[in-house]
């Protein structure tokens, strides 16, 4: 019996550490930061922190400044990933991105983005699909 309690307690916070919401959150932000670079995008700061909020990726194009927003889910059978950029979250990036540009002024048009990461396997998953939603909502 209590050979059994073990072998289950391990499975169980071997299970939590893989399916931790964070590290997979952090795992999908690198995900996305190779997918920006990759586009031709300059990333400028990432975990942004204000008493705002936080915004997840600042990267440029040689018109924009992006505030990113990144989600990851193993798949969209509930909602989107996007859907959980719902109108309080904006406000919040919109206030940081906004502290952001006090701070740093810049001539680049500022714009929202959400990148969705959809990883079945977590970060066991080969080929995550990427889905990026340029201009995802405005100001």
């Amino acid at each position: 019996m209590p050979c059994e309690f073990i072998m289950w307690f391990c499975a169980a916070w071997c299970m939590a550490l893989i399916m931790d919401p964070r590290k997979r959150g952090k795992w999908g932000e690198e995900i996305a930061l190779e997918y920006l670079k990759n586009k031709g995008y300059s990333v400028v700061a990432t975990g942004f922190r204000s008493r705002f909020g936080e915004i997840d990726i600042i990267a440029k194009s040689k018109e924009y400044l992006v505030f990113a927003e990144v989600k990851t889910r193993k798949n969209a059978s509930f909602a989107y990933a996007r859907e959980y950029v719902g109108k309080d979250k904006q406000r919040k990036l919109i206030s940081t991105a906004n502290y952001w540009l006090l701070k740093r002024p810049t001539k680049l048009q500022p714009r929202f983005d959400v990148i969705e990461i959809y990883a079945k396997h977590g970060e066991q998953t080969g080929s995550p699909e990427i889905i990026h939603i340029e201009n995802a909502f405005e100001t």
